[in-house]
C-alpha cells in the first residue's frame, strides 16, 4: 500500500499543543511503525532541484530520418503576459523528446537547463538528432512520482500556466509511504483506516471522511436481486446522469491516484479509483444504457463465459460469483468488470455500485482466474460492509462536481450483513498479558480509538468488565485476546518488557526426533544437499509417474482453499516435489545433482471421520483429543533421494561415474545404518521405476520403501536426464531403537577366504549373501560380493558370484582348521537354499 504522507495527514486534527502540519514524513512513518505497520520505504519526492515549470506545448516536428521516432518540439516556458521576464529568456524552448502521448496545446512540466532530477541526472542545452534541445520534458517516473511508464506526464488544461513552479504545483516536498499490510487488516487498505492508526499513534485527533451525511433512498437506483446471500450480503447502488465522462480528471486527483500507483484512466474511473482508496470501498462503475433488464447477483453456471475488462474471454466455474443481467454475466463480483457494460467515451448515465463479498470465494476466483485486482486485494482482506453508502454518496457527489452530472434520487441497498457481535473481557485484561501497569482508562481510550463502542460493567464479584461492540471494518475482532493485542498494540510494543520466563528443565529430543536428524546429517555426509520441496501436488502428477488407476498414493487429501488451483492434493510421497526441485535445477544449469528431504506425506484414511468441534476454555478432554486424532489422516515420516549426472563427479582424481541404482540402493542402507537396523534388499516393481532395475527394501519381511532408477516413460514425461534414479523409505516404519548396543569389537586378527558361487542367473544377490551369512555363524564377520562373471565357463542362464568371507572370534585366534569349517557350513546353506554350487 502506497500512499502520500499530506493525503494521510488530511484527515488528522489538532490535538493539545500538536498539530498536524508539524508532524514530518520520518514521524509519521515511526508512529506507524509504533502501531505495528511494517513500513518498507519513505520515498521522498523532494529530490528536484533547479528549474523545474510548466510548459504548453505549441508545436511538434516529427524528424522522420532517424530509425529510432523522434519528435522535436516547441514548448512556451513563459507566460504571454509575463512582461517582468528578462530579454534573454526564449519565450519558446526547442526540445527532443520521443514520448507520444501528448500534443499541440497540451500542458506538460519542463526541466530546464540547470535543473537536477532524482538519480542526479542533470539537464543541460545539448545537440542531438541534428537539433539544439533546451530542456527535457518529463515523465512521473523521471520525477519521482512513480513508476508508470505510459509516457510524458500531462496536466488537465487549465490547471496551470506556462512558467509556473512546476515544483509547488506537483507538491514536490511531499513523501510517500510504502507500507506491508499483513492479511488481517483489511480497514489499512485505505488513507481512511491509516490514518486513524496514524492518529492512535501520534495522539492526534481523527477527523473520519466517512461520517458524511448520507440522504434517504428515495426508492431503488435500479432493480437488483441477490441470490447467494452468503456469496454477496450486501449490494448498493446509486445512479448519476448526465455525466460528461470526457471531462478531465483534476490534477489534485490524478496526484493523489499516481503517488498510491494507480494510473489515471478517465474521470469516471478514476473517481471510483480515488474513493476506494480514500474510504477502502472497492467499487465499479456500470455504463446504464448497455444494461439488459435487472442485475442479478449469482454464482455462474457451467460453460458461461464473460469478457472482462482487461479483453481476456474467461470461462467462469460454478463456484465464481457473478453480476449478470438478462444478457448473462457482466461483471466478476468483486474483482473485474465486463466488457459490454463498461463506460465508455459516449456514456452518460452511469450506474455505480458499491457491494460486499465473501472473502474466501473472491481469493478462491482471483487465483482460479489468475486475476488479482486492486479490489480483489481489499475484498479477500473484508470490507466495512456499512460503507456502501457512504462511498456511492462520495463518488456520485464527485462526478456531480467534476462530471456536471445528476445524482437521482433512488439508492438500491440489497441485503443485510452480518455485523461483529459485542466482545465481554476483564478491563485489565492488558495488564495481565503484558505484565504492565497502565494508567487507569488506557483500555476504554484504546478501544474507541479503533471504532469501538464500550461500555463498563461489574462481573464476577465486582471486578469491572468492559463490553466493547467492534465497529463493522473490524470483523476480526472476536474475543478477548482481540482486544487485549489492539491495546497493545496502540499503547506500543516496546512499553512491554522484554524478560523472557525461565524455560523448565526439559527432556531433550524423543527418539525419533533424534533418528530423524542422524538420518539426515548422514545424507548429507554422503554428498546429498537437502531441499524443501513444495508439499501440494497436482493430480495430473499421478499419470506422470505412472501410476495405475487403483494405485493407493492417487487417494490424496484435497485441499479446499489451496495456494494454486492446480495443485490442491497434499502428497502421498516425496518424489513428486523433490523430483520438480531436481527438474528446476538441471534446468538452471546443475549437471550432477543428488537431492534429499524427510518429510510426512499424508494418507488418508478409508473412512473419514467428523472432526469434533473442540473449545478453546481450556484443555480438550482425553476423548476430545482421541476424536481428533482419529480424524486425522495419517502422516508418516519419510526420507526421499534423487540423482542425475554423475557420483562421484569426474576431477583431477579421474573421469566421474553416471549414478545408477546401485548408489540409490546405498542411500537406503545409508539410511537404515543410521537408523541402527538392517535392510533386505529383494528385486521390485513399482512405478514409478524401471521394473528391471527397482529394489523393494525390507526391514525383516516388512516392506519399507522402494530403490532404483525410474522408469524412461516417466524421465520423458518429466522431461528429466536419462537414468535419473530415487529412493523412497518410510522413516516410521523402521524399527524405532530407543538404546542401541555398543559393538564388540575383537582384538583377535580376522581369517579371509573367498568363495566362488555358480548360481541361476535370476537368484537375488541378496538370497545368496543371506544364506552365506546364516550358514557361517557368529563366526563369520562380514560378506562382501566383489566378482560378478557370466559367459561359457558357468554355462548358459548362469553366473558366478565371488564373495569376500571375513571370519573372527571375539574370545581368541581362529585357527585354519575352524575358518574353513566355517566357510564350508556357509557355502553348504547356499546350496541348500539357492541352489549354489562352488566354481571349479
Amino acid at each position: 500500500m502506497r500512499v502520500p504522507v499530506s493525503w494521510l495527514k488530511n484527515y488528522l486534527e489538532p490535538s493539545g499543543d500538536l498539530k498536524p502540519d508539524e508532524l514530518t514524513p520520518e514521524q509519521a512513518a515511526e508512529a506507524l511503525v509504533k502501531v505495528g505497520f511494517e513500513v518498507e520505504e519513505l520515498h521522498s519526492l523532494d529530490q528536484v532541484t533547479g528549474p523545474l515549470v510548466v510548459g504548453r506545448v505549441a508545436e511538434i516536428e516529427p524528424l522522420t530520418e532517424f530509425k529510432k521516432p523522434i519528435r522535436f518540439c516547441l514548448v512556451e516556458t513563459v507566460h504571454e503576459d509575463d512582461v517582468d521576464i528578462d530579454a534573454d529568456t526564449p519565450r519558446t524552448r526547442g526540445i527532443i523528446c520521443g514520448a507520444f502521448n501528448f500534443k499541440e496545446g497540451d500542458l506538460v512540466v519542463v526541466a530546464l537547463p540547470g535543473a537536477v532530477l532524482p538519480g542526479g541526472s542533470e539537464i543541460a542545452q545539448r545537440k542531438t538528432y541534428g537539433r539544439v534541445s533546451d530542456g527535457m520534458i518529463c515523465s512521473t517516473r523521471e520525477l519521482g512520482l512513480g513508476d508508470d511508464q505510459g509516457g510524458i506526464l500531462v496536466l488537465p488544461s487549465g490547471e496551470a500556466e506556462p512558467g509556473d513552479d512546476a515544483i509547488e504545483l506537483l507538491e514536490l516536498h511531499d513523501s510517500v509511504v510504502e507500507l506491508a499490510i499483513t492479511p488481517d487488516r483489511g480497514y489499512a487498505f485505505s488513507v481512511r483506516g491509516l490514518s486513524r492508526d496514524l492518529a492512535a499513534g501520534t495522539d492526534l485527533v481523527f477527523g473520519d471522511p466517512a461520517q458524511g451525511e448520507v440522504p434517504q433512498a428515495e426508492g431503488d437506483a435500479y432493480p437488483v436481486s441477490i441470490e447467494d446471500a452468503e456469496a454477496c450480503p450486501r449490494f448498493v447502488a446509486r445512479r448519476v446522469s448526465g455525466v460528461d465522462v470526457d471531462a478531465p480528471t483534476p490534477f489534485w486527483m490524478q496526484r493523489r491516484l499516481m503517488l498510491a500507483g494507480i494510473r489515471s484512466i478517465s474521470l469516471a474511473v478514476d473517481v471510483t479509483n480515488y474513493v476506494m482508496l480514500e474510504l477502502g470501498q472497492p467499487m465499479h462503475a456500470y455504463d446504464t444504457s448497455a444494461l439488459n433488464g435487472d442485475i442479478v447477483v449469482r454464482r455462474a453456471k457451467k460453460g458461461e463465459k464473460l469478457s472482462t475488462l482487461d479483453g481476456v474471454q474467461r470461462e467462469l466455474d460454478p463456484d465464481d460469483i457473478v453480476v449478470c443481467d438478462a444478457s448473462g454475466p457482466i461483471g466478476l463480483g468483486g474483482i473485474m468488470g465486463g466488457e459490454t457494460t463498461e463506460v465508455r467515451v459516449d456514456s452518460s448515465d452511469i450506474l455505480l455500485e458499491a457491494a460486499v463479498w465473501d472473502p474466501p470465494s473472491i481469493a478462491r476466483t482471483a487465483r482460479r482466474h489468475k486475476l488479482g485486482s486492486e479490489a480483489s486485494k481489499r475484498f479477500e482482506r473484508t470490507v466495512d460492509p456499512m460503507l456502501g453508502p457512504v462511498a456511492l454518496e462520495r463518488a456520485a457527489r464527485l462526478l456531480r462536481e467534476l462530471g456536471d452530472g445528476t445524482i437521482q434520487p433512488g439508492r438500491t441497498d440489497v441485503g443485510q450483513p452480518t455485523l461483529p457481535e459485542a466482545v465481554t473481557m476483564p478491563i485489565d485484561l492488558p495488564d495481565q498479558v503484558a505484565g504492565v501497569r497502565y494508567p487507569r482508562g488506557v483500555t476504554v481510550r484504546r478501544l474507541h480509538q479503533i471504532g469501538c463502542r464500550t461500555d463498563v460493567a461489574s462481573h464476577e464479584g465486582g471486578k469491572p468488565h468492559v463490553i466493547a461492540i467492534p465497529p463493522p471494518w473490524r470483523a476480526d475482532l472476536k474475543q478477548p485476546a482481540d482486544l487485549v493485542e489492539e491495546v497493545l498494540r496502540l499503547e506500543g510494543y516496546d512499553s512491554i518488557p522484554s524478560e523472557l520466563p525461565a524455560a523448565s528443565a526439559g527432556r531433550g529430543l524423543s527418539a525419533a526426533q533424534r533418528r530423524r536428524r542422524t538420518v539426515s546429517r548422514a545424507l548429507a555426509e554422503a554428498g546429498y544437499v537437502e531441499v524443501l520441496p513444495f508439499p501440494f501436488v497436482d493430480p495430473s502428477t499421478w499419470d506422470a509417474l505412472g501410476l495405475p488407476e487403483d494405485d493407493v498414493r492417487r487417494r490424496t487429501v484435497k485441499l479446499l482453499n489451496p495456494l494454486e488451483a492446480d495443485a490442491n492434493e497434499l502428497a502421498t510421497t516425496l518424489l513428486p516435489g523433490l523430483l520438480e526441485t531436481l527438474s528446476r535445477n538441471i534446468s538452471r544449469g546443475a549437471r550432477d545433482v543428488a537431492l534429499y528431504h524427510v518429510g510426512q506425506v499424508v494418507l488418508p484414511k478409508a473412512e473419514q471421520l467428523e472432526v469434533p468441534d473442540v473449545g478453546v476454555a481450556g484443555r480438550p478432554s482425553d476423548e476430545d483429543l482421541a476424536g481428533l486424532r482419529a480424524a486425522l489422516p495419517q502422516q508418516p515420516v519419510h526420507v526421499a533421494v534423487v540423482l542425475a549426472g554423475d557420483r562421484p563427479r569426474a576431477g583431477w582424481w579421474g573421469p566421474g561415474e553416471p549414478a545408477s541404482w546401485a548408489d540409490a540402493v546405498a542411500a537406503a542402507h545409508r539410511v537404515a545404518a543410521a537408523a541402527g537396523v538392517e535392510l533386505r534388499v529383494v528385486a521390485g516393481d513399482l512405478m514409478p521405476w524401471h521394473p528391471g532395475r527397482c529394489a523393494q527394501l525390507r526391514v525383516g519381511d516388512w516392506p519399507v520403501g522402494h530403490a532404483g532408477e525410474l522408469h524412461p516413460k516417466v524421465v520423458e514425461a518429466l522431461g528429466l536426464p536419462k537414468r535419473t534414479c530415487a529412493m523412497e523409505l518410510d522413516l516410521d516404519a523402521l524399527p524405532l531403537l530407543e538404546k542401541r548396543p555398543a559393538p564388540d569389537v575383537s582384538p583377535y586378527p580376522p581369517v579371509l577366504m573367498d568363495v566362488a558361487l555358480v548360481v541361476d542367473a535370476d537368484v537375488p544377490v541378496a538370497e545368496v549373501r543371506d544364506a552365506l551369512r546364516s550358514g557361517g555363524g557368529e563366526l563369520l564377520e562380514d560378506v562382501a560380493l566383489f566378482d560378478v562373471y557370466t559367459g561359457e565357463q558357468v554355462g548358459e542362464g548362469k553366473r558366478s558370484l565371488a564373495y569376500s568371507l571375513r571370519f573372527r572370534a571375539p574370545d581368541r585366534t581362529l585357527t585354519a582348521e575352524e575358518a574353513t569349517t566355517a566357510r564350508d557350513a556357509a557355502v553348504a546353506a547356499a546350496t541348500e537354499r539357492v541352489g549354489a554350487a562352488l566354481r571349479a
